[in-house]
C-alpha cells in the first residue's frame, strides 16, 4: 500500500485507498474538468470535497498541496518512476492524465489540442467567470456598468471565435479531447449557472448549443459533473 503520509493534505482528507489517485476538488467548471477526465479514462480515484463556504482551500493542509489555494489538485500515487505525483492547475492535470493514459491527446493533433486548452485557460474561463461574478454574484451590486460590459463583450467575442471553429465539426479538434473537457464545462456554467446566455447572443450561435448538448450526453461527463459529491 502506498504511503501518502508525506503529504500534509492527507491529515485533513485521509485517503481511504492510497493506491488510487486522490482528487481534491469541488464541482465548479474548473473542478469538473479533472473529474470528467478521470471518468473518461476509467482511472480509479478517490474524490475529496473541498468546501469554499468553510474556506477549506485556505487551510494549511490544502495550501501544502496547492499554494495558490485553488481547486482542483491531485496526488497520483503512481507518478513518474513510480513515485507519488502531486499536481495542481486543471490544465496541467488534464495534460498529465492524458500523457499517463495515452488518451484524449492524440499525437497528430497534440499542438492543436494544446492551443485550444490554453485558449480556454487564458481566455474563455477567466472571461466567463468574471461575467458570472458581475451578472449573478456579488458584482451585480456594483452600479458602474463598465466592468460588466467589459467582460460581457469579451465573452461574446470569444464565443463567436469558438462557434466559428466548431463549424462542420463534432468536437473542437475533430476528435474528442481534453480541450473539449476544458471548454464545455464553462459553457454549461454560462448557460445553467450564471444564466447569462441572453447577454452574449447565445441563440444566434450556430454550433455551440449542440456542442454543449453532445458533451453533456456523455455518461462519463454526467458522472464527473457530480464528483466529488456535495454533503
Amino acid at each position: 500500500m502506498t504511503d501518502l503520509t508525506q503529504f500534509p493534505i492527507t491529515q485533513r482528507w485521509p485517503a481511504t485507498n492510497p493506491d488510487v489517485i486522490q482528487l481534491y476538488s469541488l464541482t465548479t467548471p474548473n473542478g469538473v474538468k479533472v473529474s470528467i477526465m478521470l471518468e473518461e479514462c476509467g482511472l480509479a480515484y478517490e474524490p475529496h470535497l473541498v468546501k469554499f463556504d468553510t474556506n477549506d482551500q485556505m487551510t494549511p493542509e490544502f495550501l501544502s498541496l496547492n499554494p495558490n489555494n485553488k481547486i482542483p489538485a491531485i496526488i497520483d500515487p503512481d507518478g513518474p518512476n513510480g513515485a507519488p505525483m502531486p499536481l495542481f492547475e486543471s490544465g496541467a492535470i488534464l495534460i498529465y492524465l492524458a500523457e499517463k493514459t495515452g488518451k484524449f491527446l492524440p499525437q497528430a493533433q497534440r499542438y492543436e489540442v494544446l492551443q485550444w486548452l490554453m485558449w480556454q485557460m487564458g481566455g474563455l474561463g477567466p472571461m466567463l467567470g468574471q461575467l458570472g461574478f458581475f451578472h449573478a454574484y456579488a458584482g451585480k451590486e456594483i452600479e458602474d456598468p463598465r466592468p460588466k460590459e467589459r467582460y460581457r463583450a469579451e465573452a461574446e467575442r470569444l464565443l463567436k471565435v469558438l462557434d466559428g471553429a466548431l463549424a462542420g465539426k463534432e468536437w473542437i479538434c475533430g476528435d474528442y479531447t481534453i480541450a473539449d473537457m476544458a471548454i464545455a464545462p464553462w459553457l454549461r456554467a454560462l448557460r445553467d449557472g450564471y444564466k447569462a446566455t441572453d447577454l452574449v447572443g447565445w441563440d444566434a450561435l450556430a454550433n455551440i448549443p449542440a456542442y454543449l448538448e453532445r458533451f453533456l450526453a456523455r455518461p462519463a461527463v454526467q458522472r464527473g459533473l457530480v464528483s466529488p459529491k456535495r454533503d
